[in-house]
């Protein structure tokens, strides 16, 4: 009876963890859309397929990490996409050019953290809207990118930056590709950081309510722009893995990545309304993302109905969110008048 009783505790506490509701929810509905492209087509679970599965989910991961801190805060990047693109011409440019591969990646990470500084300020304390000021940042981002090598693709990275396109793709560690363990080690770092320390608690804080965090003593501005700084580390880490897998610099390297950061961080149960979310949603709503990219491949439908679809379980997580929050609130506002009668 005791064991029992220890049991039902310790389930309460894991639905009491704010978004473990929703994740729980998506992660059934990942089986079940992994059981139907499985039956729809063995292939599917061949070990080859589901190595390069996990490879391609690996970036969303990551850059899902990055959208998710911003918008916990209530807020949302949508120069993530960009920051890709600079960061791959850079860090490939850089490397064309013979400078040492790794200098070449801490070079590259500084300059995205500029961006990032640059979004949290611009927000924080400049008080623009956070969409109005990425778009800027995005376009100054993809700008960027264009002019480091002349509006044109880099030459060959070469054979000197081996060790570093092993390290971001092409190599494997206790058997799994090297990007999944990158996308694992920074889950773990910012999961940490988020779920137990002080930092987490203010991000969670300003996203429930700015106003009462700041009377709380929650400094505004330092928080905002770690979670934006957060984004730019995310979206160069990728663009750094984009540079591994090509080679090269591409100039529309990460082009509608923000999409794709905003797809894994609603689906996986993050709010756009800012203040809850969990980045264990984040990475089973980047594999729901890369299990419909690949699945809907299999089935032979076209790009633009991948795409669709992605748009679609957005939108439809995004009004989701709006009314259960809405109905939240509700009936909050109806138990105080209940309360104060």
């Amino acid at each position: 009876m005791m064991e029992a009783i220890r049991k039902n505790e310790k389930i309460k506490k894991i639905l009491a963890i704010r978004g473990m509701g929703q994740v729980i929810t998506v992660t059934i509905g990942l089986l079940v859309l992994v059981l139907i492209f499985g039956i729809l087509n063995p292939t599917f679970f061949s070990q080859k397929n589901v190595a390069n599965l996990m490879r391609q989910i690996a970036p969303i991961i990551i850059i899902g990490i990055g959208q998710s801190y911003v918008l916990i805060t209530g807020n949302i990047d949508l120069s993530i996409g960009s920051v890709i693109g600079m960061s791959a011409m850079i860090s490939a440019k850089l490397m064309s050019m013979g400078v040492n591969p790794w200098i070449a990646v801490i070079l590259t990470l500084l300059a995205a953290q500029i961006i990032g500084l640059f979004n949290g300020q611009l927000i924080s304390k400049a008080k623009l809207p956070p969409f109005i000021a990425t778009l800027g940042t995005m376009t100054i981002a993809r700008g960027i990118a264009q002019i480091v090598n002349n509006n044109y693709n880099t030459d060959s990275i070469g054979a000197g930056a081996e060790g570093f396109r092993n390290f971001f793709y092409y190599g494997r560690t206790f058997g799994l590709f090297n990007t999944i363990w990158i996308a694992l080690v920074i889950w773990m770092i910012f999961n940490f950081i988020l779920s137990k320390t002080r930092t987490g608690r203010h991000v969670y804080a300003i996203g429930s309510n700015i106003s009462a965090a700041h009377l709380s003593g929650v400094n505004i501005v330092s928080t905002t722009t770690k979670a934006y700084l957060v984004s730019a580390f995310c979206a160069s880490m990728v663009g750094l893995i984009q540079t591994a897998t090509s080679g090269m610099g591409t100039m529309d390297a990460g082009t509608g990545y923000e999409m794709y950061a905003v797809a894994a961080s609603v689906i996986g149960g993050v709010s756009t309304l800012g203040g809850q979310g969990i980045l264990l949603g984040t990475v089973v709503g980047a594999s729901i993302w890369g299990v419909l990219q690949n699945g809907l491949q299999f089935a032979g439908a076209p790009v633009a109905i991948r795409n669709i679809v992605i748009g679609i379980i957005v939108v439809v997580s995004v009004l989701l969110d709006i009314i259960v929050r809405s109905n939240q609130n509700k009936t909050r506002k109806r138990l105080k008048k209940e309360d104060a009668a």
